[in-house]
């Protein structure tokens, strides 16, 4: 990897600030319309992302400038507090040269913070639509791959049709409006997904900040009571897209599944969010995952929206 530390000819590069929040979500809706056909990113979304706390603004993020319009922006931010980095990359089409430029910009960072870490590599991790404005061979050109495939899976809606589900013998739910059902919503995340790709263990308040807890609708999340096994499985909704509503996790504990239970939790997100008006639901699910998740929310008429791939690169430090 070579980094250039001037920028391509007619363009400039800054760090991001929390004001430029606005500016940055309308470049991400702008590629949103050209990837997926809607502007699908909300301002909350972007400023959540600016301020979370592992982030340092000044040197893990760049807004890229063409006189003064802004036309690409970066992010990068580290999880692990080791190899893993994680990297978000946008620039609109025919900016080639600017696109690779904050790749550069990106590496080298990722390389300084996994080694601050006492990591001997950094990986990084960079989520693309299947079909993004970035040029793919240009990418691979520099090293990165795919080893991951999301698909984002929605569902039409409606009151006559999704009534709440019947309640389950011996199941109940109970939303998490209660701080310790949120601390209990947490731990079941934690547990439900430990064995998924790419999990990074996170602490309680290091999970408040990935959801944006300052404005999370606690309402929206609900946590599966069985009788006989405690508290068994998730779910966690948010009601802030434009498009959908969003199923942000479904985990139900490994000694509790084979009982129906993911099933109830769908259907009750989708008879709820039916009542509030909604005529669209939308989740993402690894297609690789091994607990039968895609079959799952095939069967009960969720179908792809659009996919996302996971991008890989291991550079050492």
């Amino acid at each position: 990897m070579t980094t250039s530390l001037t920028p391509p000819p007619g363009l400039t590069v800054r760090a991001a600030t929390l004001g430029d929040a606005a500016a940055v979500c309308a470049l991400l809706n702008e590629v949103d319309l050209l990837e997926i056909g809607r502007a699908d990113t909300e301002l909350a979304e972007v400023q959540a992302d600016l301020k979370h706390p592992e982030v340092d603004l000044e040197r893990d993020s760049w807004l890229l400038f063409e006189g003064e319009r802004l036309v690409g922006y970066a992010l990068l931010w580290d999880e692990s507090g080791g190899e893993r980095i994680d990297v978000d990359h946008y620039v609109l089409p025919g900016r080639p040269r600017g696109a690779l430029y904050l790749f550069d910009l990106m590496e080298a960072r990722a390389a300084q913070r996994a080694a601050a870490g006492g990591a001997a590599r950094a990986v990084l991790h960079l989520h693309l639509n299947s079909t993004p404005t970035m040029d793919l061979s240009a990418l691979a050109a520099r090293g990165w791959r795919t080893v991951r495939r999301y698909n984002v899976m929605a569902r039409h809606i409606s009151v006559h049709a999704d009534e709440p589900p019947k309640p389950v013998p011996g199941v109940t739910l109970r939303d998490c409006s209660a701080e310790e059902d949120r601390r209990h919503a947490h731990g079941l995340l934690q547990e439900c997904f430990t064995e998924h790709f790419d999990f990074q263990p996170r602490s309680y308040p290091q999970w408040l900040d990935d959801i944006g807890a300052e404005r999370a609708d606690w309402s929206l999340i609900w946590i599966a009571h069985v009788d006989g096994v405690g508290d068994a499985g998730v779910l966690r909704t948010h009601d802030d897209r434009p498009s959908m509503a969003w199923v942000g996790n479904l985990g139900v504990l490994p000694e509790a599944r084979g009982r129906g239970l993911g099933s109830h939790l769908l259907r009750h997100a989708f008879g709820h969010y039916a009542a509030r008006g909604r005529d669209r639901i939308g989740l993402g699910v690894d297609t690789d995952n091994s607990s039968g998740a895609l079959a799952l929310y095939e069967r009960h008429g969720m179908a792809l929206d659009h996919a996302v791939d996971t991008w890989e690169l291991i550079c050492p430090v």
